[in-house]
């Protein structure tokens, strides 16, 4: 019997969800790989590759330019990816996924643990398992909201227009409150939004109605991934222009707003506090491990 030649090796990757928001996952601890536009659509097409609404490459904050700067606050960097190639500035739904990783990987404890994105450092408090393995949730504190008008922001679908408030999570959101989440439409394409150049890099766009009293439910476009059945930082958005629809805003009545907001996916839990901290609570899941083709090697740049 003659000796045959070990197989090549692949790169690892691994796939995740939370409230069926999905990500590809990349681990590059050492900042090895370089995942171009075209690497990352073809990782999350849902024929041909893996299939995602976005990538997360975990690396360390140190060995990556963009966040080098938060280096010394905390050790790992999401870097994350639109499933178009484009870059995100955050997700609210992929820093869950990517605490979750961390904590199975063995790279970090339940807790509180820090970590850097291009909107700047986030806060996530990963709970610990029940009793019976079921994984605990997961809190991320997503920052300050910050509502920088203009005044008169509308979007348009099929021929009919809503006002919309312009909220910004470290990325841009148009939040549009309708009778029916079916005035959205279908949502592939990215809905009208004006007036002209008042969002000159692209917004997502968030369809609200009411369920009950601080209960909302929603549909979103995602800028760069189309309809996704979750955004995190839509959902916090949501919960922020609902308040003050309703007339809440913490920080001049000193007490905290919770909403919940259901998505296509499940169902978020959001709390803005007085200090203006947006706070977002719901679960998040390691569905599969595995390595890609050798072939893929070259196009992510692997070494």
């Amino acid at each position: 019997m003659t000796a045959t030649s070990a197989q090549p090796v692949g790169l690892p990757f691994l796939k995740g969800h939370g409230t069926q928001n999905d990500f590809v996952i990349v681990p590059d601890p050492d900042g090895r790989l370089t995942i171009g536009p075209e690497a990352v659509a073809a990782l999350c097409d849902r024929r041909a590759g893996i299939g995602g609404d976005g990538l997360l490459r975990v690396v360390r904050s140190a060995a990556d330019p963009a966040a080098a700067d938060q280096a010394d606050r905390a050790e790992w960097f999401m870097d994350y990816r639109n499933a178009d190639g484009s870059i995100g500035e955050m997700c609210g739904n992929g820093v869950r996924v990517f605490a979750r990783y961390l904590v199975e990987a063995g790279l970090a404890e339940p807790g509180e643990l820090p970590v850097a994105t291009r909107a700047g450092l986030r806060t996530v408090r990963v709970a610990a398992d029940a009793a019976d393995g079921t994984p605990g949730e997961i809190t991320v504190d997503m920052g300050r909201a910050a509502l920088p008008g203009p005044d008169g922001i509308a979007v348009a679908v099929g021929g009919r227009s809503w006002p919309a408030l312009n909220v910004n999570m470290g990325n841009p959101h148009a939040v549009a409150f309708v009778e029916s989440l079916d005035h959205a439409g279908e949502l592939r394409t990215a809905p009208a939004t004006s007036p002209e150049g008042a969002y000159p890099e692209g917004v997502n766009v968030e369809f609200v109605v009411d369920r009950g009293p601080r209960h909302v439910a929603m549909r979103v476009h995602e800028r760069g991934s189309g309809e996704t059945l979750s955004c995190g930082t839509g959902a916090c958005a949501v919960a922020v222009a609902a308040a003050r629809r309703d007339g809440l805003d913490p920080a001049v009545t000193g007490a905290a707003v919770t909403y919940v907001v259901d998505v296509l996916g499940g169902r978020l839990t959001i709390t803005e506090h007085p200090d203006g901290r947006v706070e977002k609570t719901g679960p998040a899941t390691i569905v599969a491990r595995g390595e890609l083709d050798p072939s893929w090697t070259a196009l992510l740049g692997g070494v």
